[in-house]
């Protein structure tokens, strides 16, 4: 599948790995491809998860064909505030090691295709496959599994991690991207990573049927579907419209509320734009997304999640908000620190979006 027409020279083919944990990795993953083919248009990626094909058709901006491929594990979840340990432990007993007649089989495509690079965000199947068939690889990350599970010690994932180690510190070239969660020594460190602004928030503002004065706060459970105990309360605020991602089928507008569903027509980077404020879980591409609008974040953490305290703590000091407890997220309490969230200033910023600095960074190795 492709977003656009090629050109009528060869593409340069480039293989993208990405985990299917959230929508966190393929959005990271978007926008380093939206900027990779602002340099260069004759690119074509060829993307690699199970990460539903719609996501990526959001990014229109670059060429790509979809491979429908389990690339990873990561941690099963039984809500978006919650892993299923036992469940993780199992598939990753049936996922690694990898089996290699798999990782020979795409190793021949990725030379049959002629990809001159793989890129993986934190998908280490990536790495394997681009050793084998004798391809540079990329690893863009903010932390690895091996990293992750090892904060799940008792439920038995450290087994995993000295085979996913391995397999990461093979990568021909290593980024990480802020908030970083175990800094290390790498080839090139890049500033938050998101996907770019589309649409003027007036424009759509006015596709919400909203003004510019209506105040706008934006819920979002990061790409997992969530149904939340709180609406009735929203339909009495007066203070704010609610832009409620994943909560349905369709677009639905009722009163003060706009329910949307996953995919919706609308670009997630859009909505936080056009947004004043954010409330959600503390996740990677929600971070930059916020951080990149300047707007202020209402964050809730997991509890027990290895990643959550260098995400908080980049927050705390990089960006405006506060802090809402998993209970008081559930149940709705927030709601009464509305107009506190909303008071909070806008941040402008200056930094340069990490996709773009990737994007120059690879495509100074694809020059070598």
């Amino acid at each position: 599948m492709t977003t656009r027409h090629e050109s009528d020279s060869p593409p340069r083919r480039i293989a993208f790995f990405i985990s299917p944990h959230g929508f966190g990795h393929a959005a990271r993953a978007a926008g380093v491809m939206e900027a990779m083919a602002e340099i260069e248009s004759s690119i074509l990626f060829d993307i690699f998860t199970t990460v539903p094909a719609w996501f990526f058709s959001y990014s229109d901006t670059f060429a790509y064909r979809y491979h429908s491929l389990l690339t990873d594990i990561g941690l099963v979840q039984k809500s978006p505030f919650q892993e299923d340990l036992p469940a993780t432990v199992e598939h990753l007993k049936n996922f690694l090691p990898f089996d290699q007649r798999q990782i020979a089989s795409l190793s021949e495509k990725i030379r049959h295709i002629k990809c001159e690079l793989v890129i993986c965000d934190i998908a280490p199947m990536g790495i394997l496959i681009a050793g084998e068939a004798g391809v540079p690889s990329v690893l863009i990350e903010n932390f690895t599994w091996d990293w992750i599970y090892q904060g799940y010690a008792e439920a038995g994932m450290n087994a995993f991690n000295q085979y996913l180690q391995s397999i990461f510190a093979e990568a021909t070239c290593h980024i990480q991207t802020q908030p970083i969660c175990n800094p290390a020594p790498v080839d090139f460190t890049a500033a938050p990573t998101s996907r770019k602004i589309k649409t003027p928030s007036g424009r759509i503002r006015q596709r919400l049927g909203l003004t510019q004065s209506d105040k706008i706060i934006m819920i979002t459970a990061g790409g997992v579907p969530k149904i939340y105990g709180f609406m009735e309360k929203l339909k009495n605020q007066t203070a704010a419209h609610f832009i409620i991602a994943g909560s349905g089928d369709f677009v639905n507008i009722q009163d003060n509320l706009i329910l949307l569903p996953e995919n919706s027509e609308f670009f997630h980077p859009d909505l936080v734009n056009a947004s004043d404020a954010v409330i959600g879980k503390v996740g990677y591409s929600t971070i930059a997304e916020v951080y990149h609008a300047g707007i202020p974040f209402g964050y809730c953490a997991r509890a027990h999640y290895r990643e959550s305290a260098p995400l908080v703590n980049f927050i705390e000091n990089k960006m405006h908000g506060f802090v809402i407890g998993q209970s008081e997220f559930n149940n709705g309490d927030w709601i009464d620190r509305i107009e506190e969230l909303l008071a909070l200033p806008r941040v402008q910023r200056n930094t340069s979006n990490g996709a773009d600095q990737i994007a120059g960074f690879i495509s100074g190795l694809l020059k070598q």
